[in-house]
């Protein structure tokens, strides 16, 4: 149940940001990483762990690599934003079922981890998508790209420090937080931010912490009771459902060429979830 929870609500995210209307995506981005990080505070000093908070900072090394991933996670909520409001749900679904293979390569490039049969030809099949979607429109669909890459390159460098996930995201949040209260005292004194010129808009800014911090706890939850390979299958609920808004709720266009760009990506993810199957079983 927290497992559907929280993909549930992160494929559902998309109706969330619709609501901003023509709000900029900088904006709505400055406001979700300021009220998630009072947000997080509040449960973290609710929870009593403060101290986990405080001896992060005593290691200069885990937070150099917290501000990087804090950054990698700034873009990648911009840009899922930004292709949101700019009515591109469909190439933020492909982002995300691009995601988990992309992670396979860096942990390949990187982590010097060893390809599986299905790996491999799942990788070589979701190249062949992508590359049918650039031969066909003529254009590189880099909103789900930039989505794929800042999100595994942001999984990996959080692999690399042993943080807990909320103190992490609670950190992080409040490295990037100066920029963010600078774009909004900026909007503020130049008169041109939506904070407090609307209430409907304001509640939604402010509701922008609870929707991003809830999910999280939700995931926590499930990855302490269920396998890692079994909470994997999960993480395609969220791209699905996102497809499924965008083609349904919001009539973007799905042509034969997505179709076959999907259809590519789905059997690469079949494949790669069958193997990883298959590799659990055999351990």
């Amino acid at each position: 149940m927290y497992a559907v929870l929280a993909y549930g609500a992160w494929g559902l995210l998309p109706i969330y940001w619709k609501l901003f209307g023509q709000v900029p995506a900088v904006e709505v981005l400055s406001h979700r990483i300021i009220w998630s990080m009072v947000f997080l505070m509040g449960l973290l000093i609710l929870q009593q762990r403060g101290s986990e908070f405080k001896q992060l900072f005593q290691t200069p090394r885990r937070i150099g690599i917290l501000l990087a991933t804090a950054l990698l996670l700034s873009l990648n909520w911009g840009l899922y934003i930004y292709g949101v409001n700019t009515d591109r749900v469909v190439e933020t679904s492909l982002g995300y079922f691009i995601n988990p293979l992309v992670n396979v390569v860096l942990g390949y490039v990187f982590l010097k981890e060893r390809l599986n049969w299905g790996q491999t030809i799942a990788v070589g099949l979701a190249g062949l998508g992508v590359a049918n979607f650039v031969w066909y429109f003529g254009e590189v669909p880099w909103i789900a790209l930039g989505l794929a890459f800042t999100f595994a390159f942001y999984g990996l460098l959080r692999k690399t420090t042993s943080v807990a996930p909320m103190v992490g995201l609670a950190v992080e949040t409040l490295l990037v937080m100066p920029v963010a209260l600078i774009f909004v005292g900026h909007w503020a004194t130049t008169g041109i931010g939506h904070l407090g010129t609307n209430g409907w808009v304001t509640l939604l800014f402010v509701g922008a912490g609870v929707t991003t911090s809830f999910p999280l706890l939700w995931f926590n939850n499930a990855a302490k009771r269920l396998p890692l390979s079994t909470l994997g299958f999960f993480q395609y609920i969220a791209p699905s459902l996102q497809l499924m808004l965008g083609v349904f709720l919001y009539r973007e266009p799905f042509t034969q060429i997505h179709a076959v760009t999907f259809g590519l990506i789905w059997v690469a993810l079949a494949t790669y979830s069958y193997a990883s199957w298959m590799k659990y079983r055999q351990a």
